[in-house]
């Protein structure tokens, strides 16, 4: 009795997150050109994003900056929240503070800061301010992530390492990164798909000679939401699924 009551208060909440997800990719199969009327099944909308090179090459270059973006972010946001564990120093209570703040900021609020700033430094809208903006961003969450998994270390590990000699690079490399590789690789995972979605903030930092996905979806859907559009955003799920799926798979492996 007791899990049928668990379930029945797990099937409202499964349904109302994952329902949209689920008519998205029901009808990114439907005939019919008008999304909200079903006129039969059909692959051609796949296939029409096939055709579409403006919205391949946006694509593409959606998954540059994001993969880019994220190992930046994940390699800086890794030794920071080392640091952040591991050593006492000036200012070490207002890093931790920024790097809450920067997580909380609207996003315009990043978007417009970030575009007066490379203006400041002289570099035009495009590739470059896109990829520093999407890994200061990134930045934060892979430390938060990081350093929620660093908490939970046993702090003897480390003293045990130090007592047989190993040094700061050795200690981080065959004690610490190991311990807190999951965290790590979540981080990345975050990042990526913070990268691949964002809107806002790359809206005020790229130019019109370098197009991302989800400025060109957000341009296809200001006239309505079309079945190629839901053809795409399930793709996109299936991504997201499979490297879900991936990240599960690795993580069952090492243990």
């Amino acid at each position: 009795m007791r899990r049928l009551g668990a379930a029945a208060r797990l099937v409202p909440v499964y349904l109302f997150l994952y329902l949209p997800i689920i008519v998205l990719v029901i009808f990114s199969f439907n005939s019919s050109k008008y999304s909200t009327a079903w006129r039969g099944f059909t692959w051609k909308w796949y296939g029409k994003l096939l055709g579409n090179e403006q919205l391949i090459d946006a694509a593409l270059n959606s998954l540059t900056v994001a993969v880019l973006a994220a190992t930046l972010a994940t390699s800086l946001g890794t030794l920071l929240a080392v640091a952040l564990y591991r050593y006492k120093f000036q200012g070490k209570s207002a890093v931790k503070a920024g790097v809450f703040v920067i997580m909380m900021s609207p996003d315009i609020v990043m978007g417009v800061s970030l575009l007066l700033l490379f203006m400041l430094l002289g570099m035009q809208p495009g590739f470059w301010p896109l990829l520093l903006a999407h890994t200061t961003f990134c930045i934060p969450f892979v430390t938060a992530t990081v350093m929620s998994r660093l908490k939970g270390f046993d702090p003897h590990l480390i003293e045990a390492a130090e007592d047989l000699y190993a040094g700061e690079y050795r200690t981080f490399r065959h004690v610490i990164l190991p311990m807190c590789l999951p965290a790590v690789f979540a981080g990345w995972l975050l990042s990526f798909t913070l990268s691949m979605d964002d809107v806002i903030i790359s809206f005020f930092v790229t130019g019109p000679d370098f197009d991302i996905l989800p400025l060109r979806i957000y341009a296809m859907v200001r006239m309505g939401v079309k079945p190629d559009v839901n053809a795409l955003s399930a793709i996109m799920v299936g991504i997201t699924v499979c490297l879900v799926f991936t990240y599960q798979l690795l993580m069952r492996k090492k243990k």
